[in-house]
């Protein structure tokens, strides 16, 4: 309890619907700061700006916080971690800034994904 906050036990031993829905959560809030990011610089007020960064500055903290709580070996989930904050960025940047991904990312989101499953199952 370094920081005040009960830890997240299990390291190794964390069960994986808990590990993979840990790295969910910090995909959305990785993707979604720098979405906010995003919006706060081309926001139309300095109040709109400032809150947008404000904002962002949270979620990511929330971010760095969460990812680093569990006692795991971060390196070896890497893999899966990629492929949920590519998957998340896509449907972030379709949903919140009305861009279609092209072909390049689609193939090279194919890559990701693969290697992703990759890393995760023969690790």
């Amino acid at each position: 309890m370094a920081d005040g906050v009960v830890e997240i036990r299990g390291g190794a031993r964390l069960s994986k619907l808990t590990a993979f829905s840990i790295l969910l959560v910090c995909a959305l809030l990785e993707a979604g700061g720098d979405a906010l990011a995003r919006k706060g610089i081309h926001a139309g007020t300095l109040a709109s700006r400032v809150g947008l960064f404000a904002a962002a500055a949270v979620v990511l903290f929330s971010y760095g916080w969460l990812v680093n709580r569990p006692p795991w070996s971060f390196g070896s989930l890497l893999g899966i971690y990629v492929v949920l904050f590519f998957v998340v960025a896509q449907v972030l940047a379709m949903t919140v800034f009305g861009e279609r991904p092209t072909m390049p990312i689609l193939i090279g989101g194919v890559l990701i994904v693969s290697g992703g499953i990759l890393i995760t199952v023969l690790q």
